[in-house]
C-alpha cells in the first residue's frame, strides 16, 4: 500500500509542481508602447453556420481600439443566415467585408481551407485568424500586437476565457488550463522556441504576420488535420519560426459549445492528435490515473478500512496527493474565472476525459470519421 500512495504521490506532485511554475510565464499580452503607433490588421473570421454568434464577433472586433483593422468573414457554405448578418454589418461599417468560399478540396479540412483562402484575402500584413465564438475586449488585438513584437514570436496565441454552462462544459473545459500549464514547461518552450516538442497554441485566437505565413506554409501546410491550436505552432516551429502564448482570460472570451454533445464531438473530433495520440495516451493515462483520480478513493479507503489509517505514511502520502491534484485546479479557477463545481469534480472530470480520448482513438483504430460542423473526416 505505501507503494501505491507514493506512486499517486510523485504523479500529483509533477503536474502540480509544473502547473506553479508555469504561472509567471503565462502572463497577459503587455500594454503597447506609446510610440507603437497604430497597427495595422486583418482579422480574418471563419464561419460556417455561425447566424447565433457571428453578430457579436463582428461587434467585438469593431470595437477594438489602437489599432486599424478590416474585418474578414468567409462564409463557408452555410445553410443558415450567418452570410446576411454579415452582409448587414458591412452595410453598416467599410472595414467589414463578406466573402465567400470556394468548395472545399478533396483533402481538405474544412476549418485550415477557409482559413487558408482567408489568408489570401487579407490586405495588411499582421494577420489575426478568430474563431466566430470568440469576443474580444477592445485592446484585446492592441495588446497582442505588442506581445507578439516584444517576444520576437513570429505566432502567438491567445487562451480567452472560457464561458461554461451546460454539464460536460464545466466539467471538461476548465481543464484546458490543467493539462497545458500542469504538462508543458513554458520556460523551456521559450528557451527552445523554435523546437516542435514544445509547441502549443489556441486555435481560437492566432496572430501571425504574411512572411511568416507564407514560410511556413500556413494551414495549407496542415490542411488534412483538425488541430490548428497545436498543428499550425508546430508547422511554424519545423521551418524555424518562434512562436509564443498568452493568457486572454480578461481580454477575450469564447463559449466553444452549447451542448453535452457538441462538447464531446468537439474534444474528440481532433483529440488524436493531441493528448490521444498512440505514443501520449499511455503515459497520460497513467500521469492522470495514478496522480488525479486515484488518491482521493485511496484516501477514504484507508480512513475506513485500517485502524489509525489516519496517522499512518501511506494516509499522509495519499493526502498529499489529493492536496497536489487539487491545489492547480483551486488557483486555476481564482486566477482563470473557472467554475468551481469543475475543482469539485475535479477527478470525475479527468475521468471523462480519459474515456473520450480512448473512445477517440478506438473511433480511429476502426476507421470511424469523425463529424462537425456537418462534414465528415478521418480522424488524426
Amino acid at each position: 500500500m505505501m507503494w501505491i500512495a507514493l506512486a499517486t504521490l510523485v504523479c500529483a506532485l509533477l503536474p502540480c509542481l509544473l502547473f506553479l511554475c508555469n504561472l509567471p510565464f503565462f502572463a497577459e499580452p503587455p500594454q503597447p508602447d506609446a510610440d507603437d503607433g497604430r497597427p495595422k490588421i486583418s482579422v480574418l473570421i471563419p464561419a460556417r453556420n455561425e447566424e447565433m454568434a457571428i453578430g457579436a464577433a463582428v461587434e467585438s472586433v469593431l470595437r477594438s481600439t489602437g489599432v486599424d483593422l478590416e474585418l474578414i468573414v468567409l462564409d463557408d457554405a452555410s445553410t443558415d443566415g450567418t452570410a446576411e448578418v454579415v452582409r448587414a454589418h458591412a452595410r453598416k461599417d467599410a472595414r467589414v467585408r463578406l466573402a465567400t468560399a470556394p468548395a472545399l478540396p478533396e483533402g481538405w479540412n474544412g476549418k485550415q481551407h477557409a482559413c487558408y483562402v482567408l489568408g489570401g484575402l487579407a490586405r495588411y500584413e499582421l494577420l489575426c485568424f478568430l474563431d466566430a465564438d470568440v469576443r474580444l475586449a477592445p485592446r484585446a488585438l492592441a495588446r497582442m500586437v505588442a506581445f507578439q513584437r516584444k517576444s520576437g514570436a513570429a505566432l502567438v496565441s491567445g487562451f480567452p476565457l472560457q464561458k461554461t454552462k451546460t454539464f460536460l462544459e464545466w466539467l471538461l473545459l476548465p481543464l484546458i488550463h490543467f493539462v497545458l500549464l500542469g504538462f508543458l514547461p513554458l520556460a523551456m518552450m521559450r528557451r527552445y522556441a523554435t523546437s516542435p516538442g514544445f509547441a502549443a497554441g489556441c486555435g481560437q485566437f492566432m496572430l501571425t504576420d504574411r512572411h511568416a505565413y507564407l514560410r511556413s506554409g500556413g494551414h495549407s501546410a496542415i490542411r488534412t488535420t483538425m488541430h490548428d491550436g497545436l498543428l499550425l505552432p508546430q508547422r511554424y516551429r519545423s521551418v524555424g519560426l518562434r512562436t509564443d502564448l498568452a493568457d486572454l482570460t480578461h481580454l477575450a472570451t469564447c463559449r466553444m459549445y452549447r451542448s453535452a454533445a457538441e462538447v464531446w464531438r468537439g474534444l474528440g473530433k481532433n483529440a488524436t492528435e493531441g493528448l490521444a495520440a498512440p505514443a501520449r495516451i499511455g503515459p497520460f493515462t497513467l500521469l492522470l490515473g495514478l496522480g488525479q483520480v486515484l488518491p482521493l478513493p485511496l484516501l477514504v479507503w484507508m480512513l475506513w478500512n485500517e485502524a489509525g489509517a489516519m496517522h499512518s505514511l501511506p494516509a499522509a502520502c495519499a493526502a498529499a496527493a489529493v492536496a497536489a491534484g487539487y491545489l492547480p485546479r483551486v488557483v486555476a479557477a481564482w486566477r482563470y474565472r473557472q467554475s468551481w463545481r469543475s475543482v469539485l469534480l475535479h477527478p470525475v472530470g479527468i475521468v471523462v476525459l480519459l474515456v473520450l480520448q480512448w473512445v477517440s482513438l478506438l473511433r480511429k483504430l476502426l476507421g470511424v470519421q469523425a463529424t462537425w460542423k456537418q462534414r465528415a473526416y478521418n480522424a488524426g
